[in-house]
């Protein structure tokens, strides 16, 4: 367990000496090292295969993950290799997949031995991953929410200033499009084009100021906050049924 965490380190390190690289080394040597390294994912996925019930290990998501992570990969460097030869540029697309093999190879560790570490281990991101995956279905209803509320809001601004011809500092036409105002709004959450994006409408009248205060008032302040606090909530609850009541600060 402790070696395949060092290859799984190697694997994702060669990212710092890969084409475009901060270190560049020569092609030939990283993807010798790339090969070893799915040479040992592949042991390793076989070893457990062997161990394990067929029904058992087909039916777990991670080996299957592991699998096509490691097909992936090694196309891509074929791939890759290929289109060198030619002197064609293309991009290691595999990259993405690399962290698949942190998060997916089981970790046997004692977990009260991480627990007590400052520095993150493997093992806890890998909990830690599996701890956000079991709370995204828990703030579904909250998002839907807060979804439905852009939504109505967005409606609201298209009939309250799509008809009065508005244009912005730049000479667009403001909020004509219902889209855009989704968009625009949905930033106006994060404060990003506060208040840029209510001008127009306030030179017209600032009684419209009242509609943008509203809209901050209830997204970005109630359910924004509500949203993190299911979040933390949630995600604080797995990590505990997880870690066995032992986890880090």
């Amino acid at each position: 367990t402790r070696t395949t965490t060092y290859f799984i380190l190697l694997n994702l390190s060669l990212e710092v000496f890969e084409e475009p690289a901060v270190y560049l080394l020569p092609f030939l040597f990283t993807s010798l090292v790339k090969v070893l390294c799915l040479l040992v994912f592949f042991g390793r996925l076989t070893h457990f295969a062997k161990v394990t019930h067929r029904n058992v290990f087909w039916k777990d998501t991670k080996n299957i993950c592991i699998m096509i992570a490691i097909l992936l990969s090694l196309t891509d460097l074929a791939m890759y290799g290929v289109l060198r030869i030619y002197n064609i540029r293309s991009i290691r697309w595999s990259r993405i997949v690399r962290p698949i093999f942190l998060i997916n190879f089981a970790e046997k560790e004692n977990r009260y031995h991480f627990a007590s570490k400052r520095c993150p281990s493997p093992w806890q991101i890998q909990r830690a991953f599996r701890s956000i995956c079991n709370t995204l279905p828990e703030i579904t209803y909250v998002f839907l929410l807060f979804m439905f509320s852009l939504l109505m809001f967005s409606l609201m601004a298209l009939k309250l200033f799509g008809e009065r011809n508005l244009q912005t500092a730049e000479g667009l036409l403001y909020f004509r499009n219902y889209l855009e105002i989704m968009f625009d709004l949905y930033v106006l959450v994060t404060t990003a084009n506060s208040p840029d994006v209510m001008i127009p409408a306030f030179d017209f009248s600032s009684w419209y100021a009242l509609f943008f205060i509203a809209f901050v008032i209830v997204n970005a302040y109630i359910f924004m906050s509500l949203f993190m606090a299911v979040v933390y909530n949630n995600y604080k609850k797995h990590l505990k049924v997880t870690f066995g009541g032992l986890y880090c600060d």
